[in-house]
């Protein structure tokens, strides 16, 4: 019952924070906003009848370009529910940080840390079952019955699935990080960009394929892109997401025992 009432009052917590809704909604109002630009791109290059240099259509591909966007969301998410505990509070209200209230209230750390999780995966869960129905609702009202190609809906369930895994591997991925730095900058910064704009890992596959086995590009399969429209190599769906979760795992492990270990 402790348990119970400390995942209910981090979840309140987390969701009262700012940033927090601007990562959901980045992730939500991104994937829809790419999926309406996808959507009438592909009517037009249908109408054209260049569907074959716009790649494979259909109401899910044409949704489902965007799901890579969504680890964004995902990593303030985990970013947040640490790094605002040790935010200074405005000198008017003190100066002090949310972490020492935190410990009075819930000293055990460990259950705090469970409760933390439990929040963050609900949130980062939450957040795909919406962005995904969204995006294909809006590739279905622009595309209708124009696209030529379907995915078998078997298929599709699991690419959600898995798409839904990736996310929230990234979101535990930056919970964990988060717990040994502390501060957020550097784990946002890093991870965002390594998300969006430079991938690092991807550019160290061209020096060593050992690059294949860091958690982004492990987990990367669980998309369930078309081959042809990834980069070649690395692991399967299945032991590229194991790969990912033990990274996961490791970095939550690292940061708990750091947690636990030092004054707040």
């Amino acid at each position: 019952m402790r348990l119970l009432r400390t995942i209910a009052a981090e979840t309140v917590k987390i969701l009262t924070l700012p940033g927090v809704w601007a990562g959901v909604l980045a992730s939500v109002l991104g994937t829809v906003a790419i999926t309406a630009l996808n959507a009438t791109q592909a009517v037009a290059a249908l109408d054209e009848g260049e569907a074959d240099l716009f790649g494979p259509i259909s109401v899910f591909e044409t949704a489902f370009a965007a799901a890579p966007l969504g680890t964004i969301g995902a990593i303030v998410v985990g970013v947040l529910a640490v790094s605002s505990e040790y935010t200074p509070n405005s000198p008017d209200a003190g100066g002090s940080r949310q972490i020492t209230s935190t410990l009075v209230t819930s000293p055990g750390r460990v259950r705090l840390v469970l409760a933390k999780l439990t929040a963050v995966v609900a949130i980062t869960v939450l957040t795909a079952a919406v962005a995904f129905p969204s995006c294909l609702g809006i590739a279905q009202l622009l595309l209708g019955e124009v696209a030529p190609e379907a995915v078998p809906v078997e298929q599709a369930m699991w690419r959600i699935v898995g798409t839904t895994v990736y996310w929230t591997l990234t979101a535990l991925l930056a919970f964990g990080i988060t717990l040994i730095t502390r501060s957020g900058t550097l784990p946002l910064i890093i991870l965002i960009l390594n998300s969006s704009v430079v991938s690092i890992s991807l550019l160290l596959t061209n020096l060593t394929p050992l690059a294949h086995w860091l958690p982004d590009m492990a987990g990367r399969n669980l998309f369930g892109f078309d081959a042809e429209l990834v980069l070649p190599g690395g692991l399967d769906a299945v032991p590229g997401g194991l790969v990912m979760a033990a990274w996961a795992v490791a970095a939550v492990g690292a940061g708990t025992i750091v947690f636990t270990r030092r004054d707040a």
